[in-house]
Formats: structure tokens, C-alpha cells, sequence
């Protein structure tokens, strides 16, 4: 049991606590032991008046339009980007910090975006705007690599290809998933209405994340580039992506082409990743192994493994990534900033 008397402990609210990263949150609350002294779950009005336990104990979904956020110190924000710059404003004006894992905040200049494992020193005073932004689902486990490798050797340029799982649209996402691919199966001539992914995603691929922008890419591919610009501190960093959507139902993969400043062994490259925390490199021991988004064993840790450094260039090289999009992609990294703030007492 993590519900603490104790007067430092904060006062907690998860908004979207329906959700799938709001699940998740809870989840992890429990199995990390963050000390609390008070819980309060937050959804919209639809989702009020069910009921989610926390630490074995019942609480009532309330609803955000009649929550009160006077009462909390500490928000969890994840139910979409339209409900926190609704609601976000409300939490702050009423003295709570707020953890948000939408795209409402990450760019503005008086919110921290933040990977406690790169930028943790984000956290040592109280944000101006109140806020604190938890990055992309696939920028988090991409930039804990990118950091011990810009430390090492520096970094040029990264090419990125995103293998996302329909999880990143939450519960929605996953349902049609399931229903799209039965329906597949059962009536293959027959076109599967789709609603979350156009088209329907079941045994498909879609390179399209997100909306498309004039520039070609997507606001997806966009956000990659300028969320790893603010978190690593690097305004100039080149890194080019292309995000695609495929029918994998939770678990992020990545094929990441990175040039670095200098030559690069792929024995040091191993040692440097499998040094980083939370980073298990698969094959340490032998090149064919590697991880996958059904295979992967602790979904706490970002999974790597096809490292090859480019023969004729000795300063590139390749790798594939693999990281539980619900957990190291959004509700881990919120209660490590969370975990962070309570350790540095800035809440």
C-alpha cells in the first residue's frame, strides 16, 4: 500500500484514468510504491460514476468539468490534447503541477519536456507554466539511446523508421485492430469500415502518423525532430524520421541509422548502450539475436539489438529498438518525473 499518511506526500490526480496510459499509471503506482496521501481519479463525463481501484482500494471516476483541482498538488494529464488545453490551465491557476503526455505543452518555452534518464535537471525548480511534458511515445526511447551516444562520439545525423502499434491510439486503436482483422479473416471481400485507422490497419501498414504537414511529413515525424532538439539540448541536431502505423497491438519498434562525429566500434557501441539504464542489449553475446514487440520480456526497459556499424562508413551504424509504448513510451516516463519531483521536493 503506497497511500501514506504522511503530510509531504502529494495529494494525486490522474485525469483519463480510463484510458490506456491512464490504466497503465495505475498500474505502475502500484508496482513502484509511489507514496501518496490522497487519489483521485479524473475522466470525462461519459466515463464518471464508473470505478477503479488503486493499492486494493475502490475510488469513483469523477468527472474533469465538476473536479476540483484545488485538492491535489500533483496531475497526471492523458486524456488527449483537446482536454489538456482545456483543463491544464484549471490544474495550474489552482496550484497543482501537472504532468502532461499530450502535445499541448512540450514546445513552449516555459515547459520542461523531459526524460528523467537525459534531462532530470529540468526538475530542480518549479516550471513557470506548471507544467511538466512527457515526450512522444517514440521520441523517449530513442533519445535515452541518442544521449549516451552523443556523450561517446557525438552525433551528425539520425534516420529513424517508427513501426508503431495501434496501443498508440489507445483503447480505441486496439479494439478496431481486433475487429478490423476478424472481420479480415471472416469476410475478406468485404471492406472493414475504419474509424481510428484509414485505411484499415488489419494485416496493413500505414506510413501516415498524425496529420500531414506542407513540409510532406507529419506532425508525428515532426514532433521526433524537435522534441530530441529540446530534451538532448541540441538545437541543430539532424534527425529525419518516417512514422508507420502497423498491426502490432502494444510495443513501438525502431530502425535507427546513426552517423556519428567519430569511428565506432561495435564492441564499445554495445558496452556504451548496455551501460545506459533501463537498456538491454540483446545481442551483446551474438549479432542474431534480437528483440520484438511480442518477445520483448520487461516492458520497463528499452529493448535493442541488430547493432552493425556500417562496413564502409565506420563512423554510421544501425540499430532496432523496441520499447512498451504504454509503459517506457508515457506512463513510466510520468512517474519517473513524478518520482523525480517528490526526490528533489519542487512539487
Amino acid at each position: 500500500m503506497t497511500r501514506v499518511t504522511d503530510p509531504t506526500a502529494p495529494r494525486i490526480a490522474i485525469v483519463g484514468a480510463t484510458g490506456a496510459v491512464g490504466n497503465t499509471l495505475i498500474g505502475l503506482i502500484e508496482q513502484r510504491g509511489l507514496r501518496y496521501r490522497d487519489m483521485q481519479l479524473v475522466a470525462s463525463a461519459r466515463s464518471a460514476g464508473t470505478e477503479l481501484e488503486v493499492d486494493g482500494v475502490s475510488y469513483p471516476v469523477q468527472a474533469v468539468d465538476e473536479f476540483d483541482f484545488s485538492t491535489v498538488d500533483l496531475a497526471f494529464f492523458s486524456a488527449g490534447t483537446e482536454a489538456s488545453q482545456q483543463w491544464v490551465p484549471k490544474a495550474t491557476a489552482a496550484g497543482a503541477v501537472v504532468i502532461d503526455n499530450t502535445i499541448a505543452y512540450r514546445m513552449d518555452p516555459d515547459t520542461p519536456l523531459v526524460v528523467p534518464q537525459v534531462n532530470a535537471h529540468e526538475l530542480d525548480r518549479r516550471p513557470k507554466s506548471g507544467v511538466i511534458a512527457n515526450p512522444n511515445c517514440s521520441t523517449i526511447p530513442l533519445v535515452r539511446l541518442l544521449r549516451g551516444i552523443e556523450q561517446r562520439w557525438g552525433v551528425r545525423q539520425a534516420v529513424v523508421s517508427t513501426y508503431q502499434a495501434a496501443s498508440g491510439l489507445g483503447h480505441p486503436g486496439v479494439e478496431e485492430l481486433r475487429e478490423s482483422s476478424r472481420a479480415a479473416l471472416e469476410h475478406p471481400e468485404e471492406p472493414y469500415p475504419a474509424k481510428e485507422f484509414t485505411p484499415s490497419l488489419a494485416f496493413n501498414v500505414i506510413p501516415k502518423i498524425d496529420r500531414f504537414l506542407d513540409t510532406g511529413f507529419t506532425l508525428e515525424e515532426q514532433k521526433m525532430l524537435q522534441e530530441s532538439r529540446k530534451i538532448l539540448g541540441l538545437p541543430h541536431l539532424d534527425v529525419t524520421t518516417t512514422c508507420v502505423r502497423v498491426p502490432v497491438v502494444n510495443g513501438h519498434s525502431e530502425a535507427v541509422w546513426i552517423e556519428a562525429q567519430g569511428v565506432v566500434d561495435r564492441a564499445e557501441l554495445v558496452e556504451v548502450l548496455a551501460a545506459l539504464p533501463e537498456v538491454t542489449v540483446h545481442d551483446r553475446e551474438s549479432p542474431r539475436e534480437f528483440p520484438t514487440p511480442a518477445t520483448i520480456d520487461d516492458p520497463h526497459r528499452v529493448h535493442v539489438g541488430r547493432v552493425r556499424v556500417n562496413p564502409n562508413n565506420p563512423r554510421a551504424f544501425w540499430l532496432w529498438l523496441v520499447a512498451d509504448n504504454l509503459t517506457i513510451g508515457a506512463a513510466l516516463n510520468a512517474i519517473q518525473i513524478a518520482e523525480e519531483l517528490v526526490a528533489r521536493g519542487t512539487l
